[in-house]
Formats: C-alpha cells, structure tokens, sequence
C-alpha cells in the first residue's frame, strides 16, 4: 500500500506538550492528514476537571496519570512519578513555569553531542513563534502558547519574603529567567491566566485546531508498537490489536512511554529485547541514560498569622551555582512551597524550603519488564548514584540555611523542622538525604539524540530514528541529558524546530 492510500499521512503517539505542537502545526497543511492518539481523555477546551485546570492543584490526581513509581535504588524507597494522563499530557499537571534554555545547556550538548544546529540563538526563534506574551517574559505576541512574566505584586505572600530575603543574603535580583543572563532571584514567567493552568489541550489543540477536517483525535487509547516492515515504519498497533496504517509515525508519548513503545517494537537494546523475546530490528541504547532532577525539601514553622496568602503556591526561585557548578552554569534552584495539605502545629504554621540539582550527573534507565503494553516500564532514577550530587544538594541546604536567616524570612521564620539542628554540619546532612530527596518530575534523555560522531544517540537531531525509515521521536525522552530548567517549554520549543523543517 502506497503512502497516498494509507489512511495518514502522519500518526503522532501522545498529546502532550510536544505532541500538541506537532498536531498543531502539521495539520496547518490542509493536504496533509494527522492523526494524534492521546492514552488519556481528551476533554473539550473549557471543560477540564480541576485537577487538570486549576494552577494550584499540581501534580493531577490518578484518574489522569499513569501511575509510574521509581525503583528504590540508592533512596531505598521508591517514588511517585507524576505523568500527565489526559490531552495536555504533563502540562495539565505541571506548575505551569515556561522557561528558555540557558546558553550553557547549548554549549553542552554542542561540545558533547555533536549538536552545533542546536545552538542558542538560531533557538530562540522557535520559541519566539510558539509565544503569545501578555506584558513581558517572552518576544513572540502571536503564536499558541500564552506566556506571563510575573511581577512582584502577583506573588504570594510567602513567595515575596523569599526574594527579598535571598537578596538579603547577597544574591542577584535576575533579569529574567527567559533572558541571556537568567541567573539569580526572581518570578517566573508562567504559562496561566486567573488562576488556570492552561494546558495545551487547550491552548496548542483550541477548538479551530481541533476543528480541522484532516486533523483526527482518537482518546482514550494506548498504543502498543511501531508497526515496521523492512526498516521503515509503516504505522503504529493499538493496545487492542488494532493496526492504524501511515506514511510516518511519530512518538511523543513522553520519557517513559516513548521508549517502551521502541522496545516493544523491536528497537532497543539487543539483550533486553532477546530476553524477551522481542525481535529485534535495530540494536540502540534506548533507555540508558535516564535523568530527573533531584529535590530536597526542608521543613520549617511560621508563625500562624504571618502566612499571608498562599496563591499562586509557584512563584519565584533563585538559580544560583553551587560550590561545585561549573563555570557560569547554574545547577540549583531553591524556592518555597506551602506545606502539602496545609499541615499545621500547635500554634503555629509550616512551610517549605527546597532545593533543587538541574545539573545532576547521576545516570538512571528505563527498561520494560514485559511485552504487554499495559504494563509499566521499569524506572531506575539513579537518584544520588553520584556523590558529587550529594555535595551539591547539601550546598543548596546551606543556601537555604542562610535566606532564612535574613529579613524578612527572619522575623517570622520559627525553627527549621527538618532537616533540623541536630543535622548541622554537612555529614549529618548527607545522612538524611536518602530518605527525604523527591523528583522534580523533570525526566528526560531516554532516547538521546546525538549528532552523527554521538555514539550513544538513538535519534538525530529531526528526531529520526537511527536505522529506521519513518520513524521520529519528539519529546522529552530526547534531550541528550536533562536541560537545567522545566523541561516543557524547551520540549515545545524542540517540536516547534521539528515541525517546521517538516512543513
């Protein structure tokens, strides 16, 4: 069956912030027919639940995720991997922070990949394109994406006492985090207005979007496998044993899933896919270098009627370097949170201080246990397996240490819960790390791209699969290592790139 026959042209796997875009500007080509499968629900535009919508509510409720928990690893416990589940995929859940990468983050991946196309300025217009900004915080003013640089009236209460008192501690007021020198304390542009999240369900698949005749939705669906034939990718079979026939599939069905589809198509490493029984196609490193940013809270109480009001819970951070960052890279991010569930103690309030590595150089992986679909991959985080990230994470314990210190966090601030005084020094510190470090739920790179010289990619720089007709790869799971910010906007960014050197 020829391409002209076959009932797409292009079928994109997940509707998530990559797969939205690519949906999005594909089916601009009223010649060319799309079919984007979404696992989740795909709800009207202005009819997602609360724990999809609303800002405030983060990290979604297990009617729209997946599921996915770590393996214990290091932590010796394992953790809770919130993934979007719904038309928006991750970004229905997210904090809603849309930042550009950093010019350092380039220069790596340039240096270390073989990526030189991937550099910092010609960038910049890919994320210009995507932008609709209200006021300041991006350049682009008509595309999808509704952006919002936060000024300091729009924090709460608690976000405010923090920037004051980071810059009491003798950090840099930031020009910006989209701009060319992003580093130090400040708000966040975000991607929301009076109060929602707006996910790109909404915003990336509107209702004009939606409305296109040669663009196809089907909800509610979980693809099993690439259908291949010859090395070329000739569409995809469902979870029901359904086959859908294209010209090109694409997957973005995110870092955990992308890659599990690969497996069970055959592509992957070749003593997984032997062990179960999987032919292989092509022998690739999927799912072997895994990263997340790993996050450590502290606890502290707050007198009671020094709250103030606790919305937006995401406001601000301070990106600072740690005593072992190298050069002008920022590898921390420290911000404050209310307590989860408003938890309180007699006469008084808590809250959070945490701190962040977005530059860890621990190594997880992603394998699948099984050819059924419906079930979970195995994920490694490979959280702490470096003990340089110790190091650094306790640097950021010390950073937030000494903001709380400083006016105004010091006039209100009571003591410091957790880790508490008698963790003082930075081994007692290091003792405490294995059971308290969370995720960021900032995964990416388990199917790395790489320039042709990149030994270790599974994908170039289009996203094309190596060895494999027909097949690209366009998310997160992309990335050659985690990027040092909230990944989504730089994902979009990176299909933005995509689409357009397809059209």
């Amino acid at each position: 069956m020829s391409d002209k026959q076959k009932p797409f042209d292009v079928i994109i796997v997940g509707g998530g912030s990559a797969g939205a875009v690519l949906a999005n500007r594909l089916s601009a080509d009223p010649a060319r027919r799309v079919l984007l499968i979404e696992a989740g629900k795909a709800y009207v535009p202005d009819a997602y639940p609360d724990p999809v919508r609303r800002q405030d509510l983060v990290g979604g409720d297990p009617q729209h995720d997946w599921g996915f928990q770590s393996e214990p690893g290091v932590l010796g416990r394992r953790l809770q991997l919130n993934r979007g589940k719904v038309l928006g995929g991750s970004s229905a859940i997210n904090g809603a922070v849309a930042i550009r990468l950093p010019k350092s983050d380039h220069a790596r991946w340039t240096q270390a990949h073989d990526l030189s196309d991937l550099d910092w300025r010609g960038s910049q217009a890919f994320y210009r394109s995507l932008e609709r900004t209200s006021g300041v915080g991006g350049e682009g003013r008509d595309g999808p994406f509704p952006i919002h640089q936060l000024g300091d009236e729009e924090l709460s209460d608690q976000h405010r006492d923090f920037v004051a008192s980071a810059m009491a501690a003798g950090h840099q007021r930031s020009a910006g985090f989209a701009t060319e020198q992003p580093l130090g304390v400040g708000p966040y542009v975000m991607n929301t207005r009076m109060g929602v999240r707006l996910n790109m369900g909404m915003t990336l698949l509107g209702e004009a979007v939606r409305a296109r005749p040669n663009l196809s939705i089907r909800d509610e669906t979980l693809v099993d496998a690439v259908v291949l034939e010859q090395g070329q990718a000739t569409g995809v079979r469902l979870a029901s044993g359904e086959i859908v026939l294209a010209g090109e599939v694409i997957l973005s069905a995110g870092t955990y899933v992308s890659p599990a589809i690969l497996m069970r198509s055959g592509i992957g490493p070749f003593e997984l896919l032997r062990r179960l029984d999987i032919p292989l196609v092509a022998d690739l490193p999927v799912g072997r270098r895994l990263q997340d940013h790993p996050l450590v809270p502290t606890v502290w109480s707050i007198r009671k009627e020094a709250v103030g009001l606790p919305y937006p819970p995401i406001g601000a951070m301070l990106w600072t370097s740690s005593r072992q960052g190298a050069g002008d890279e920022g590898d921390l991010n420290i911000s404050t949170a209310p307590m989860p569930g408003g938890a309180q103690g007699p006469g008084e309030a808590m809250f959070l201080l945490f701190a962040a590595l977005v530059r860890p150089r621990s190594v997880g992986s992603l394998t699948i246990s099984s050819r059924d679909p419906n079930v979970a991959p195995v994920i490694d985080l490979g959280f702490l397996m470096d003990r340089g990230d110790r190091e650094r994470l306790i640097d950021g314990i010390e950073i937030i240490r000494d903001i709380a210190r400083q006016r105004p966090f010091a006039d209100i601030v009571g003591a410091e819960l957790a880790p508490g005084a008698a963790h003082a020094d930075r081994a007692a510190v290091s003792a405490t790390l294995a059971a308290n470090v969370l995720t960021y739920h900032h995964p990416t790179s388990t199917v790395p791209m790489g320039g042709p010289r990149d030994p270790d990619a599974v994908v170039d720089i289009d996203g094309r699969v190596r060895g494999i007709k027909g097949l690209r790869v366009v998310d997160a799971s992309i990335w050659p290592d985690v990027p040092s910010v909230a990944t989504a906007f730089p994902t979009m960014m990176l299909a933005e790139r995509v689409a357009t050197r397809m059209i």
